[in-house]
């Protein structure tokens, strides 16, 4: 199994037990579910009956982002200016980190970064934010949004913002 941790913190963002889909040579995307969570159960992703679901939530379960819940990732607002100042360091942070162990994908990154981030950017009323499980500001913020169903949420991280970790 492999586990994405963050360059910056170190968190745990995601794992190839999800089924992660290239986004150009620049992101991935997960697509994520809601599950219900009560403690001292364990909730494997089935899907409950919609009688199942009523009785969990009144005897104290709670309905969580199977993703949010498994990398413990946790909320954080940014409005549009505070985004682009937060991105401008984390893609200058990636940078230097891609030119200490991979000086030939510099220019790549750029070029991609630029332009996933301006298409982010575009639609950026559309996403929620989540950091890792550290609160690190300085950390990756992985991209929450749901496909053109409406229903379905899939989270986008940085791959070169992400180092492979073999457990």
């Amino acid at each position: 199994m492999l586990i994405y941790t963050d360059i910056v913190t170190g968190d745990e963002m995601i794992s190839d037990a999800y089924e992660l889909k290239e986004i150009g040579d620049i992101a991935f995307e997960v697509d994520c579910q809601l599950i219900l969570v009560k403690e001292g159960e364990v909730d494997i992703g089935g899907n409950p009956s919609a009688e199942e679901e009523a009785e969990a939530l009144e005897a104290g379960a709670e309905q969580v982002n199977n993703v949010v819940n498994s990398f413990r990732l946790q909320s954080t607002v940014f409005d549009k200016k505070s985004y682009l100042t937060y991105l401008k360091g984390y893609m200058k942070t990636v940078k230097t980190h891609l030119q200490e162990t991979n000086p030939d994908r510099v220019a790549a990154f750029e070029k991609e970064a630029a332009a996933f981030a301006k298409q982010v950017i575009g639609n950026f009323k559309d996403y929620e934010f989540y950091v890792g499980e550290s609160m690190n500001p300085d950390g990756m913020v992985a991209l929450l949004n749901y496909r053109e169903d409406g229903t379905t949420p899939y989270f986008t991280f940085w791959s070169d913002g992400l180092k492979k970790m073999k457990i």
